[in-house]
């Protein structure tokens, strides 16, 4: 019942910034909490950021004081501002919908840090 499209992935250097973008559609009403996971090449997946209906927000300890994550004004569509990325920061980012009883994936979008 929800859709979720990420975008603004890519390539970027050691201590560069890239935003990440996750798009919601459908029955976004059920949605209590909006967030990303990520995980690297022969890592576990990691939770990295949530943020909830209500605009709280909370990320890893991990990327603490470099990642941020928001919304826009229709609480649909969440962003995660990375700064001063790390190579180990590459991964892919799957962003994700909390609907209770359901949690709804995007199809990840590669994050790649390296010079």
């Amino acid at each position: 019942q929800v859709q979720l499209v990420e975008s603004g992935g890519g390539l970027v250097q050691p201590g560069g910034s890239l935003r990440v973008s996750c798009a919601a559609s459908g029955s976004i009403f059920r949605i209590n909490a909006m967030g990303w996971y990520r995980q690297g090449p022969g890592k576990q997946r990691e939770w990295v950021a949530t943020v909830t209906t209500d605009g709280r927000t909370t990320v890893a300890y991990s990327v603490k004081g470099r990642f941020t994550i928001s919304r826009d004004n229709a609480e649909n569509t969440v962003y995660l501002q990375m700064n001063s990325l790390k190579p180990e920061d590459t991964a892919v980012y799957y962003c994700y919908a909390d609907r209770g009883t359901l949690v709804d994936w995007g199809q990840g979008i590669q994050v790649t840090v390296s010079s």
